[in-house]
């Protein structure tokens, strides 16, 4: 369609490269919102910096080993890629996608935005691209410089771990690409709700609260349900053979970790254009 309106109007019908500049600029007009995301960013590399500058006590004395129980044996990566610090990128990514979508609504910008470029769905595209790269690079920086400052430090201790050692290259790129995942996802729910509370209260259930009530081992299905959810996926893709790290009983395959992460991100990606086609600003 925004096709043959340029055509009429005489003007060339706007590239993807002009509509990614232009989701850019909108984007950078709002400082907090990157700089949100580079502060948790950092922040979270602090948090596993300090998590094991802290156990460093703990690997020079090794607690005595309990009756029935095998030797205490330090896993770098339970404490290095911390679930603390991939929530707080989590919530910081998912807020940010959501503020790209339903900040629009809230201020009435979308209504120049489709004026502008009728074609929803190549604004969405670059939404998602714009979004996605950037959050993904947020958390590959995270990913890489916590896994390799964290081993750097555990070196001296000689249990430091190799970025080529069996599963650390997985739970690194794991542990990055649960921050893109989110993003999307914050994009979905603000395509959906479109109102700033709603939206980050929304994540904040799906990603905290919800898990909640799907875990233990007693009910198989209820701990399946909880396994496929969002932050599920990167506790199991960073359990690395031979950790003292588990997830209990009926734990998701690797694979089946993997897959689940890409579907949260189709289906949000899905969910987002298809709102903001068929729904009127």
């Amino acid at each position: 369609m925004s096709t043959t309106l340029a055509l009429r109007s005489g003007e060339p019908a706007p590239r993807f490269t002009d509509l990614l500049a232009a989701e850019w600029i909108k984007l950078r007009s709002l400082r907090s919102t990157y700089w949100v995301l580079a502060l948790a960013s950092l922040v979270a590399i602090v948090v596993n910096l300090n998590a094991v500058h802290s156990d460093l006590t703990y690997i020079d004395q090794p607690p005595a080993p309990m009756p029935g129980h095998p030797p205490y044996r330090y896993d770098p990566l339970f404490h290095g890629l911390s679930s603390m610090s991939s929530d707080l990128l989590a919530i910081a990514a998912g807020s940010l996608g959501a503020i790209t979508v339903f900040g629009e609504y809230t201020t009435g910008l979308v209504r120049t935005t489709f004026a502008a470029v009728p074609d929803r769905r190549g604004v969405i595209a670059a939404k998602v691209v714009l979004i996605g790269g950037i959050t993904a690079l947020a958390g590959l920086v995270v990913s890489f410089g916590s896994f390799f400052t964290t081993n750097a430090m555990l070196a001296s201790r000689h249990v430091g771990l190799s970025v080529s050692d069996e599963g650390c290259l997985r739970a690194v790129l794991g542990y990055a690409a649960i921050v893109p995942t989110c993003a999307l996802i914050g994009m979905a729910l603000g395509a959906l709700l479109r109102h700033a509370t709603a939206s980050i209260v929304s994540l904040v259930m799906l990603m905290f609260i919800l898990p909640l009530m799907f875990g233990g081992d007693r009910y198989r299905w209820l701990k399946e349900i909880g396994t496929h959810l969002p932050l599920s996926t990167v506790s199991r893709l960073t359990i690395t053979p031979g950790s003292s790290a588990t997830m209990g009983k009926y734990a998701p395959t690797v694979l089946d970790s993997w897959i689940t992460m890409g579907v949260w991100a189709v289906v949000a990606v899905t969910v987002t254009v298809v709102v903001v086609r068929r729904r009127d600003v």
